[in-house]
């Protein structure tokens, strides 16, 4: 079976991530966002015959491509669900603990980007829609046309860090009163419009658009999940491994890590007695965090946002 979608997608920090998930021939590892299989052949290169690896991803196309390579190789099976629900895909297949490293390369992928028919983008007209799993869920459509203006502002604030969030979401609401949102080179025209202040080099609707296609995919909830089903997952001395693209993510990661590395005593009561393994570490940070080569940077813009944080399970 051959996948050819036409829009290619370049692997951000391929030969970083998977040297950091130190592969063990006879591990059993987690790609948690599978895209187009990138990090997720280079980890199948350095398996052995007992080694397996297991893909998740919400996209219907990804699941092709991952189908595909399942195919090819018996030691890769690829499920279509978020990472948020590893932990329960994990428990089913007898893994839970078991498992060597999880990589999360968070985001979307350039072939969801790069298709207007996706509705990512404001680049090239298309569908409103902006969801990784376009059968589930609300489309970005639908939730325009029937959100209160509160909420679309603060999803344009929060999770697009957008500064004129209030006014955008006001201009927005009062044009669906007249004709609904369908395409996104017209909700990109109404922000633009909306927006008073243009940020050098950067589209006025980028940050609302962020906004909403996080919202849409619920991706910080996935994550907060997903670091958790993660590091459940993991044998003792396993690797995690996130790649995130906006600090928003980067965000959730770090305080994520710095909590896991203070052990449980830092959210307790004080003057409350405890055990000594309250203060033992979960987790050990590997290294500071890693962004792309400028060789990477001039083969890929997109890469330029990229964050890599590493971390290893201690108990």
């Amino acid at each position: 079976m051959t996948i050819d979608s036409g829009f290619n997608h370049i692997t951000v920090l391929l030969d970083e991530a998977v040297e950091a998930l130190a592969v063990r021939a006879d591990g059993c590892y987690l790609d948690g966002t599978f895209g187009r299989g990138g990090h997720s052949r280079l980890i199948l290169s350095q398996l052995g015959s007992d080694g397996k690896l297991l893909g998740f991803d919400k996209d219907p196309q990804a699941i092709a491509t991952g189908q595909a390579l399942a195919a090819e190789d018996g030691r890769f099976v690829v499920v279509q669900r978020s990472f948020a629900e590893l932990g329960a895909e994990v428990a089913e297949r007898g893994m839970a603990g078991k498992v060597a490293g999880v990589l999360l390369d968070l985001g979307v992928s350039s072939p969801q980007l790069d298709d207007p028919e996706r509705g990512f983008s404001f680049m090239n007209d298309g569908p409103l829609d902006m969801r990784m799993d376009p059968t589930r869920g609300v489309s970005a459509a639908q939730f325009i046309a029937t959100a209160p203006v509160e909420e679309i502002a603060r999803v344009f604030k929060e999770y697009g860090e957008e500064r004129f969030a209030g006014r955008m979401a006001r201009a927005v609401v009062e044009r669906r009163e007249i004709q609904p949102f369908e395409r996104t080179a017209d909700l990109a025209e109404v922000l633009k419009v909306a927006n008073p202040a243009w940020e050098k080099g950067k589209n006025p609707a980028t940050r609302a658009f962020q906004g909403l296609r996080i919202h849409v995919n619920n991706e910080l909830g996935d994550l907060e999940a997903g670091l958790e089903a993660a590091l459940e997952a993991l044998e003792v001395g396993g690797r995690l491994v996130v790649i995130s693209f906006h600090s928003l993510e980067d965000r959730i990661v770090k305080l994520f890590m710095r909590r896991l590395v203070k052990g449980e005593s830092d959210n307790l009561p004080r003057n409350l007695p405890v055990r000594f393994e309250a203060f033992v570490p979960k987790i050990k940070i590997h290294g500071k965090p890693q962004f792309a080569s400028e060789a990477e940077l001039k083969a890929n813009p997109r890469s330029r946002s990229a964050v890599m944080r590493v971390a290893e399970k201690l108990r």
